[in-house]
This record gives C-alpha cells, structure tokens and sequence, in this order.
C-alpha cells in the first residue's frame, strides 16, 4: 500500500542534500529482502534506516533509486493505493492502478554504508517525548555554519546518572539535563546539528522507547522502525560550567508571554542588522526600548518582580525571544550583575534549565 512506503521512505529521505557530487547519495537503497522491506539513505556523516510495514519477498533484490522522485511519485498518488515496485535491469517500474512510473536504478553494491563503530559506548534509554523535548529546549542556540566547527552541533553528555545537552554559537548557550534510570560512566559526543535537526522531526510525542548509543566517533538512536547512525563532530567543546554565571544577584520575575509579546511588538523598530534592544530595569519595572537607523523608536513598560540595582542593559532581541519562543513556562526569572555581564534566565517550571545570554553594547 502506499501508505506503508510512504512513511519509511519519508523518514530516511529527509538527509538526502538535493545535489551531491556522487550521484548514488541522491538515492535511497531499497532491500526487499529479509522479513521487511527496508530503505537506508545516507550523506556519508548520517544514515538513517527504517522498515515498512510490508513484509519482504523470497528472492531478495537490493537496488537503490532516486529518493526525492520516488517520494514525489507517491506523495502524488490517491491515499490507500496498492503500489507495486518491480525492480527490473537497471530500472525500477513503479506500477499504481492505471499509473506506470519507470525510474532509473544504481547498483546497491555502490552504496556506501557507515560502519558501526566498536569500542566501549554509553547505552541508554528515553521516552521518545522526553528526548524530543530536552532537544527543543536547547536545539536553537546551536551555530550555523561556525568557523568554530564544533559549535555546529549539540553537546551530549553523560555522566553517573544524569544526561546534559548543551548548545552555543558564542553568543548565547543552552543547557538542559535529565536525571537517568541508569548510571554511566563519563561519555561526551558532539552531535552534528543536522543529525539534531533530523532528530527533532522524527522523535515522535509518544511514550515509546529511543534507544540511544554514544562511543567514541558515532552516536546511533533507535525508535520505532527506525535507526539513526551519525558520526561526531571530532572538537573540544567549551567548558559550559564557567559560562553560566553563579553569583548574579539583580533578580527580575517576570510573565513569558507579556515579556514575549512585548519584545516582538519593540523587536519591530529594531536595527535590522543588530538587532539590539534595552532593557532598563527599575523597581518593579521593567522598560524596553528598540530603535533603528532612520530614528524611529518602540517603548514598551512592564511591571515584574524587580528590586536589584538600576539597571540600563542591552541584547540581541532575536536570542531573547528564541528563549521565549522555544521554552515554554509560565513565569521566568532573570539574574543580573552589571550592563557589561551575561544574562542567565532560567524557569520555575523546567529545573534542569539555563540559558545564558551576552550582553551587547547598544
């Protein structure tokens, strides 16, 4: 049925870059072998392998065939059709009712696969909903396309019974951590942000298992039908504990969704290419203030909980509200020490989080 390729086609095929110097990496390997038909797709850095729900057939034939166009072709296709693949000598016939779809084949022997690391490896396992929400707590401070190339990706760390995730682009970072079940000794793996990104899409809001592996050079998450194989990035990430601050004692209680809507409505008059809103801090109040080049001017006033020190600071709008967008919550607090020292804004609701913002000069 189409429906049962559809989904596993779909979930590997969303690593597939549209242009690729080898040309079998635009393909997705197909096996009709063993007890399920299965699909793998890689990018040489990840591979992701899931299984229809169709079982295989006895003379087993492996061939790989454009992913994207195979995916369109049954996109495009009515809901509950019977869709039969006919692997035949250097094509692949796709046959649905009156439709015929004749795509051209690479030889599976071709594909390249990414071999499971051995050595010693952290194993444990979440929820699916648990992981795909300590991912969304921090995924967004990750960099893009970093000089410093191990800030493109998310730190994992395990260490005894906790697991941490950390992200940052040098500007602001995220840090969020999960007691365990189980007790590990110490592993940390730099996992790429696209492996991430993928991640975050394919978990699903269930209760069922992700089984998760973390050695060396590779990081491999199991779930459902699904297997996911990625390699690390190979850096030192940076100390995180000397970035989130400890002693701040300027202490701000505020609402998220007020201070939200009120940093989009001001983010509107903003420099378009800093970005850069005031935040000015009296008692019980707080004052936000963004301008731009052609002297135009948003103010927004609102009352919280504040009675440290006068207080004139200015950030990146966008990373205040990634934070706000991001982490959901009631109430918020932000700890202060002076105009020229980072930010730490933390929930009542999510104990194991932090987030940590630069100040910048407006």
């Amino acid at each position: 049925m189409r429906d049962e390729l559809l989904a596993p086609l779909a979930a590997v095929s969303g690593i597939i870059e549209r242009r690729h110097t080898l040309p079998i990496l635009s393909n997705v390997l197909i096996d009709t072998g063993g007890e399920n038909l299965s699909f793998l797709a890689t990018d040489i850095e990840i591979q992701i392998a899931a299984r229809s729900g169709l079982g295989g057939s006895r003379d087993s034939r492996a061939f790989t065939v454009g992913a994207r166009k195979l995916l369109d072709i049954l996109r495009a296709l009515p809901e509950d059709t019977e869709v039969n693949l006919q692997p035949q000598d250097k094509r692949l016939m796709v046959k649905a009712g009156r439709s015929r779809f004749t795509l051209q084949t690479l030889p599976a022997e071709d594909f390249p696969r990414l071999a499971r690391a051995a050595g010693d490896s952290a194993r444990f396992s979440l929820p699916q909903k648990v992981l795909r929400r300590q991912l969304g707590l921090v995924h967004y401070a990750m960099a893009q396309q970093d000089i410093r190339y191990y800030l493109n990706g998310l730190l994992m760390v395990v260490d005894a019974g906790e697991l941490r995730l950390v992200a940052t682009d040098g500007h602001r970072l995220a840090f969020a951590s999960l007691a365990l079940e189980a007790s590990m000794p110490k592993q940390e793996a730099i996992v790429p942000r696209k492996t991430v990104l993928e991640l975050t899409k394919l978990l699903a809001d269930s209760d069922d298992e992700v089984r998760i592996e973390l050695s060396s050079s590779q990081a491999a998450f199991t779930f459902g039908s699904i297997e996911l194989v990625t390699k690390l990035v190979d850096g030192k990430f940076p100390d995180y504990t000397r970035v989130i601050p400890t002693q701040h004692k300027n202490r701000l209680q505020a609402q998220r969704e007020p201070l939200r809507q009120a940093l989009q409505r001001a983010a509107i008059l903003s420099n378009e290419k800093f970005r850069g809103v005031r935040w000015v801090l009296a008692d019980s109040s707080l004052k936000i203030v963004c301008s731009n080049a052609e002297q135009e001017e948003a103010q927004e006033e609102l009352e919280v909980g504040y009675n440290g020190d006068a207080l004139d600071i200015g950030f990146n709008v966008n990373y205040l509200l990634d934070v706000l967008n991001n982490v959901p919550g009631a109430q918020l607090e932000c700890a202060f020490g002076d105009a020229s020292s980072s930010a730490l804004i933390s929930y009542g609701s999510e104990q194991g989080f932090k987030y940590v913002v630069m100040p910048m000069r407006i």
